[in-house]
């Protein structure tokens, strides 16, 4: 705006053309009169965005628009005017201190400390636990199938059966559960937070 006297490289912030800059601030008055298609431009254009002094309803419509450039928006809030945007948004975060009763309802997070770092732990625990129950599963499936075909070829073609049932339930406590409980405490692989959400 004309009442802005910074300088962008040496040249007044008038002369600056929009799409040379990686981050863009939007008011909430001039995002009140902006259309979908410019909105969903500086979506594409900028990489860092603010979008300051907004209204429930503008918060409503910045999480429709990212939604609809295909990104996966998390929105915090602590206030009932947060509401819409939080039950909008794929995953809403309400803060559980300051947080209204309102907003804690329309949220799927709650962080009970208020800390925004908490939301990285809460993601990376959440992949971990993922991680380590497909390979408990894959585990378990993998040693049991071996186990089940005999069975399955005695009741289907006649052949005798190698072991008993009681011996295939020795060898299940012995060998597979402990392997299947240890993968459990897996500890993290390198890259569980590079991932992109599923």
């Amino acid at each position: 705006s004309s009442g802005i006297n910074a300088e962008y490289g040496g040249i007044p912030v008038e002369n600056v053309n929009k799409n040379d800059v990686n981050a863009a601030v939007i008011h909430g008055s001039s995002l009140k009169d902006m259309d979908e298609a410019v909105l969903d431009g500086i979506l594409i254009d900028h990489e860092e965005i603010v979008f300051a002094r907004t209204s429930p309803q503008q918060k409503l419509i910045i999480v429709e628009a990212f939604q609809r450039s295909g990104q996966i928006v998390a929105v915090t809030g602590d206030g009932v005017n947060d509401s819409p945007a939080l039950k909008k948004a794929d995953i809403g975060i309400a803060m559980g201190i300051a947080g209204s009763d309102v907003s804690k309802e329309a949220a799927d997070m709650i962080l009970l400390d208020d800390n925004f770092a908490s939301i990285v732990t809460g993601v990376e625990e959440g992949r971990l636990i993922f991680d380590n129950l497909k390979k408990s599963i894959a585990y378990t499936l993998t040693s049991n199938i071996p186990e089940i075909s005999p069975f399955l070829f005695f009741i289907l073609l006649s052949i005798p059966l190698p072991l008993g049932t009681v011996c295939i339930l020795f060898i299940d406590l012995g060998t597979d559960l402990w392997p299947a409980i240890s993968l459990a405490y897996e500890k993290a692989e390198s890259d569980i937070m590079k991932r992109k959400p599923r």
